[in-house]
């Protein structure tokens, strides 16, 4: 096998695998959300879910298909209009999986530690100010 047809090979699997992980993420999806509203009879919690884990298999969906289009570009013979595109392509799907994730957790990724930091650091401080439970002494 010629390493051209070898690329071509790994190209198509990669695009194929970034689809499967999307229609497979959506199915898992589902069937957790509905795991979750007959645990719990929440729906906002079982759309939370939903939301979650679909936006999960988008962004893991939209990352193998930026890796089949570098692998696809890099193994060509290399052309400004195929950079051009291979760029647009993946400009178009990072500005997808950043507001993906933005809709998701419901903060931009640089902004998520102001989100947490300060959640972190009282949690801390709640376990340093409350008394630690003491082992029994011995008696001599």
């Amino acid at each position: 096998m010629d390493t051209v047809r070898f690329f071509e090979l790994v190209t198509a699997l990669f695009e194929v695998l970034g689809v499967l992980s999307m229609v497979v993420g959506f199915a898992f999806a589902f069937v957790l959300a509905a795991r979750t509203w007959k645990r719990t009879g929440d729906g906002g919690r079982a759309f939370k879910s939903l939301r979650e884990s679909l936006g999960g298999a988008i962004l893991l969906g939209l990352e193998l298909l930026v890796a089949a289009d570098i692998v696809k570009t890099v193994t060509s013979v290399p052309s400004l209009t195929d950079v051009a595109v291979l760029g647009m392509i993946v400009l178009i799907r990072t500005v997808l999986s950043l507001s993906i994730e933005i809709e998701i957790d419901g903060v931009a990724p640089w902004r998520r530690a102001f989100v947490t930091g300060p959640q972190v650091l009282a949690g801390a401080a709640r376990r340093s100010a409350s008394p630690e439970p003491h082992a029994p002494e011995e008696a001599p």
